[in-house]
């Protein structure tokens, strides 16, 4: 087989725990840990126009047998099984394969039997014993999705283009695992004109309005990443890995420390080098283009993957963990700082906080978060009433009067300001918790895909920065030997 079928036997997608860290995701296991595990006991997640996933879905006439619906109403075709499923992927990637001239057509099959391989561990839950005691199929795809991340872009360290096999095995195996959502459907009504003219409203299948609205966009995103990474083909910077340096390297060896220096935490990353001059004004100009466009992106990814952890159910397991006072959980002097105050800032609380680590931060999210939904917990159970009277109290705005409940908002007020001081906060212990025990397919797969995306984009943004550092380093120093010299 050709190297795309070679790299995926190397790589063993069975989709098995990945040991390199999951990018920013990345960022490093020691920073922030990378989700992938194989069963659903612990989960460790790290924050940081294409075209629609859209298998045709060709179906056998002889395949289904039905009655002829009536000439008025339109024909539903019936969902198609995992085989048909299975033989459009063949389809699709096939002609995907020929037109990328990556893959020659005898190579296919052997493609669609690592792809019945996926699909078979994913329907087990990871369970490859068949006992039922694998995980379920939104927490199997969610982890298929991100040891995909972590196949491709583990090792991918660098400002350049993904070599062809990579490319192609990225695109194959994300079509693959995004085509689940073109089945997940909902009805919607649509006016039909009869022969007659007479106006008649059906019920039309589309694709879940949450799926509908944020896999075309993030499919988007994914396109836009892959093509910065090609628009670093030529490009006037090189890398040495971490105790060597380049042999076209002219760098001194004060710099070498202070680059060192910038990257002690991640041995593991190479360094960019530059030229002795250091960059080319439109090789600066090109680096801060494409930073700002990985910032969009890394914005717009994190946005989708905020709104669907929003969406999704708060577990039971959580809410049998909070502690039974909002105080005990958040301490005593932000306690005193909400209560006390007659306009709370939260912004001013922060600043009084001195918080030094992103660390920090996170465990006071995970604190403010608890006992948020404390407060919020009590105040349901304060004002229990019946469901009439639940229903009007949420139209009219409940009791904003109640301790709890102001508590509650001044908590979600400061956990909203902390995250939007620190961007790149990993997810808190709540959003571990619904992926965790999350059962919808749709949003695991639009979670998990969101949040490998949002660690590509912020990843391409501190490699660019690595190698703006760097080159301002280089000019400084040659200013400084300059005005040595006069």
């Amino acid at each position: 087989m050709d190297n795309s079928s070679s790299f995926d036997e190397n790589s063993d997608l069975g989709y098995q725990p990945s040991s390199s860290s999951v990018d920013q995701n990345d960022q490093s296991t020691a920073e922030t840990p990378g989700y992938s595990t194989m069963s659903g006991d612990s989960f460790i997640l790290g924050r940081t126009y294409s075209e629609t996933s859209a298998f045709s879905e060709p179906i056998d006439e002889h395949s289904y047998s039905s009655e002829p619906s009536p000439s008025h109403w339109p024909v539903t075709k019936p969902s198609a099984p995992i085989p048909a499923v299975i033989a459009t992927v063949k389809m699709k990637q096939g002609a995907r394969a020929l037109d990328d001239k990556l893959v020659d057509p005898e190579s296919i099959d052997s493609d669609l039997e690592m792809m019945k391989e996926r699909f078979a561990k994913l329907l087990l839950g990871e369970d490859m014993s068949g006992s039922g005691k694998g995980v379920c199929t939104a927490v199997a795809i969610s982890n298929a999705i991100t040891n995909l991340y972590a196949t491709i872009f583990g090792q991918n360290l660098r400002l350049e283009p993904l070599k062809h096999e990579k490319k192609a095995f990225w695109r194959r195996e994300t079509d693959c695992l995004l085509s689940v959502c073109d089945y997940i459907v909902e009805f919607i009504p649509k006016l039909q004109n009869l022969q007659d003219g007479t106006a008649l409203e059906v019920m039309q299948s589309r694709a879940r309005s949450d799926i509908y609205i944020s896999l075309p966009a993030l499919r988007k995103l994914d396109a836009m990443l892959i093509e910065i990474l090609e628009s670093f083909e030529d490009r006037e910077f090189w890398y040495a890995e971490q105790g060597t340096m380049s042999s076209n390297s002219t760098l001194s060896g004060s710099f070498r420390r202070v680059v060192v220096q910038r990257k002690e935490e991640k041995w593991w990353v190479p360094i960019p080098c530059v030229p002795p001059g250091g960059l080319s004004e439109k090789s600066r100009k090109h680096l801060r283009h494409k930073r700002n466009c990985a910032t969009q992106i890394h914005k717009a990814a994190m946005a989708i993957n905020s709104s669907i952890l929003a969406e999704m159910e708060i577990p039971d397991t959580y809410l049998a963990s909070l502690p039974k006072s909002g105080k005990a959980s958040i301490g005593d002097t932000i306690y005193r700082n909400m209560c006390t105050t007659e306009k709370f800032s939260p912004e001013c609380l922060l600043n009084c906080l001195n918080i030094a680590s992103e660390h920090e931060a996170l465990e006071l999210a995970d604190q403010v978060e608890a006992s948020m939904y404390t407060w919020r917990r009590k105040a349901c159970i304060n004002h229990s009433k019946s469901s009439w009277d639940m229903v009007k109290d949420m139209m009219s705005g409940i009791d904003q009067t109640d301790k709890n409940h102001v508590l509650a908002e001044k908590a979600e007020s400061l956990l909203f300001c902390l995250k939007q001081r620190y961007p790149g906060l990993s997810q808190t212990s709540l959003d571990i918790c619904k992926i965790q025990y999350n059962q919808d397919v749709g949003q695991a797969i639009l979670e998990s895909y969101s949040r490998v995306l949002e660690g590509l984009a912020f990843n391409i943004v501190a490699w660019i920065d690595d190698v703006l550092f760097v080159d301002k380093s280089v000019r400084n120093q040659v200013q400084l030997k300059l005005q040595t010299i006069n």
